[in-house]
């Protein structure tokens, strides 16, 4: 059995920068799981299921993927799925700090299970969920920002009355 990794997240809804730090992962490890986990402090724009299909979709090129959810804490999903590695990608200097602060709880929880953050290539540096919804919900241009399908789904929601 070879490395299992666990990419967290709560893609709402999944970007190309999200993609870059998938299909990376995905070449260094045997198995990658993308979670989809809900942050109770954000009001999510799709359903969980809405968020897997859309990855499925987005990742479907890539054999070793498989897309699950999870509503426990990171470190329980993880001994449950005996993964070995939680990737977390970092945008910026910014990023870190948060990161640094969620990875140190995650040890102190399971230290069996080791972190691995990964830079976001530097185009997608600047890109969040959020900052797509936004542009998506005035009608702005989010091409090669995101997955087609996901661009779809973002009009369907935002569609003009």
């Amino acid at each position: 059995m070879g490395k299992l990794a666990i990419c967290p997240g709560s893609f709402d809804p999944i970007t190309n920068g999200h993609l870059d730090i998938i299909e990376r992962a995905s070449g260094i490890f045997d198995q990658v799981i993308v979670a989809v986990f809900n942050n109770e402090a954000k009001s999510p724009l799709f359903s969980v299921q809405e968020r897997m299909d859309l990855i499925k979709e987005s990742t479907s090129y890539l054999p070793n993927i498989s897309v699950d959810s999870s509503s426990h804490l990171l470190m329980d999903y993880a001994k449950e799925k005996n993964a070995d590695v939680v990737i977390r990608g970092l945008r910026a200097v910014s990023d870190f700090e948060y990161e640094m602060q969620i990875t140190s709880m995650n040890r102190k929880l399971n230290p069996e299970v080791e972190t691995l953050f990964v830079m976001t290539n530097n185009q997608y540096s600047f890109l969040s969920s959020s900052m797509v919804k936004e542009i998506a919900k005035y009608h702005g241009d989010i091409s090669g920002l995101i997955p087609e399908v996901v661009q779809s789904a973002l009009r369907e929601k935002f569609k003009k009355v």
